[in-house]
């Protein structure tokens, strides 16, 4: 397992970097005749959303051709949202007004669902809104895979939360309820998804039909649900991730982090029944978590065997000593 998951590592992870020829990237997608869409879910961004909306379509609309439209919806906010990404050159929705047959619901999941119907594009890109260092990066890092390797279907993004390091090897993975749920989980029962650095990262590009294949948590649990979906659907050759340097944005109270890992857990209990993984017998035993080891990817394995002992009862000795 653990040579097979290396090799999938050092295939499909990349580094943004490879893909600075952007002239190259949008004569590529043309030759292709590929349709790209940007969907960017809000809710009260007012504060963020105008620089997103300017640098993407300045580099990625105007200057370089990758994107062909830009979208921004919306949960309902009570700011200016929707008003300050209209102003600056982009498509706004509000989800409620999408599909409005369907009963309505509210999260970030109903607004990435609802792109799938609104936007055009043959890869969505979903980018979220409250980026204070945002750059071009984070779109063409992770259509750029999906542009070269027809093979690549879902490019999930991870960046570095600065941590203190010693020497040139640095601990490397998610925020808090991926090191401390979501690894720990995929390490027990889809260890594969372990080599996805940051599976609840925000940012994702996938093909339409894919998207349209799969469901949609309204909640937390979505990025969590894509990946067990995608995965069984189409195996882990169908993933790659895209290294974006650095992600800078608003860390959430612990209190707001037990909200979020409440919803994940019920996502995963749904999915893992659904594919009867609950029913083996044994589950892996591996700790799979990241190190970076001179800008090289690899995996920190570590073994934790949770032993019991039995009632004290059933132990012979007690129960002479005892008289029991």
């Amino acid at each position: 397992m653990s040579n097979k998951l290396q090799k999938w590592i050092d295939k499909n992870t990349y580094h943004h970097s490879e893909f600075w020829d952007l002239k190259k990237l949008v004569e590529a997608k043309e030759k292709k005749n590929l349709k790209i869409s940007l969907c960017l879910p809000t809710l009260n961004e007012e504060k963020t959303i105008g620089k997103e909306i300017i640098i993407f379509k300045s580099e990625l609309v105007e200057r370089y051709p990758l994107i062909d439209e830009i979208a921004v919806i919306d949960s309902g906010s009570d700011d200016n949202t929707l008003e300050v990404a209209k102003n600056y050159g982009a498509d706004t929705y509000l989800a409620s007004d999408i599909l409005p047959n369907l009963e309505q619901k509210k999260g970030k999941g109903e607004n990435l669902w609802k792109a799938i119907y609104q936007l055009e594009g043959d890869i969505i890109v979903y980018v979220d809104a409250d980026i204070s260092n945002i750059h071009p990066r984070f779109v063409y890092g992770l259509v750029a895979p999906l542009i070269h390797r027809d093979k690549v279907h879902y490019v999930k993004a991870f960046y570095d939360r600065p941590l203190a390091f010693s020497g040139n090897v640095r601990a490397s993975g998610g925020g808090r309820v991926t090191e401390i749920l979501v690894r720990p989980l995929f390490s027990l029962f889809f260890p594969e998804l372990t080599g996805i650095i940051q599976p609840l990262s925000g940012e994702y590009a996938v093909r339409r039909d894919v998207l349209e294949q799969i469901a949609f948590p309204i909640g937390y649990g979505v990025e969590t649900s894509h990946l067990i979906d995608v995965y069984h659907k189409y195996g882990l050759e169908a993933f790659a991730q895209t290294d974006l340097d650095k992600r800078v944005h608003e860390n959430k109270p612990t209190q707001a982090l037990g909200k979020m890992a409440f919803g994940i857990l019920q996502t995963f209990i749904k999915r893992a029944k659904a594919l009867g993984v609950f029913e083996k017998a044994e589950h892996e035993t591996i700790l799979r978590q990241f190190q970076v080891k001179e800008n090289h990817y690899e995996q920190n394995l570590m073994e934790i065997i949770e032993e019991e002992r039995p009632p004290m009862i059933e132990i012979e000795e007690y129960r002479k000593k005892f008289k029991k």
